[in-house]
């Protein structure tokens, strides 16, 4: 018998959550021992040492703050714990900011449902997963779009922008001052050469940074 891995979920919608965890109990090899619907309750739940988790399948846009942010965090308190990210989310630029942020695999909600378990097992092995859609795209040449200039901090307020969030709900979510934040937003705007918060909003849409 395989031995058993330990799954944490993150998401917050809660059908996606009862959906996955319905489908991970079919396999006799996976458990899930967690669900969330937010960062930081993950993040507390993973506070235990040792880990009480193996691998964590998680969200990249949730309200509060986001899994690249849940990411860097967990692969500073917990390295061994596998990053999984599961996401609707399949441009290029996100790819590379998940796994800048720590993740070790990236499947997206409409990639088969038999990949998620296989994702997972191999992500607990030690390897890096990709779902198919998005190997195909990160072996497609392109031109490198703005936005994967910004930093991780300023690619995690402009996807809160997109979304709609404020500039104080953006401070109190992060934990910074808002005029941090405020800040950040016009460093964003300058280095994508746009001039108003509508200009953000089509940039975040034509590059498929919203959820919309």
């Amino acid at each position: 018998m395989r031995p058993t891995i330990r799954v944490m979920l993150v998401d917050d919608h809660a059908m996606v959550r009862a959906g996955t965890a319905r489908l991970l109990a079919l396999e006799d090899d996976l458990q899930v021992v967690g669900s969330h619907a937010d960062a930081d309750s993950a993040y507390a739940a993973l506070q235990p040492s040792p880990c009480p988790a193996d691998v964590l399948v998680l969200d990249l846009s949730m309200p509060g703050r986001s899994g690249f942010d849940l990411m860097r965090r967990l692969r500073l308190r917990h390295p061994p714990l596998a990053l999984l990210v599961c996401s609707m989310h399949d441009s290029p630029p996100m790819l590379a900011q998940a796994l800048a942020a720590g993740a070790h695999g990236f499947v997206t909600k409409s990639s088969d449902p038999a990949l998620l378990a296989d994702a997972i097992r191999r992500v607990a092995a030690g390897a890096t997963v990709l779902s198919p859609d998005l190997q195909a795209a990160a072996d497609k040449p392109a031109a490198r779009p703005p936005h994967e200039a910004l930093s991780p901090r300023e690619f995690e307020v402009l996807l809160m922008l997109a979304r709609g969030d404020t500039v104080e709900r953006i401070a109190q979510d992060l934990h910074l001052s808002a005029k941090r934040v405020a800040n950040v937003q016009t460093l964003i705007r300058s280095k994508l050469g746009l001039g108003s918060a509508i200009d953000l909003l089509r940039y975040a849409r034509e590059h498929r940074l919203t959820s919309g």
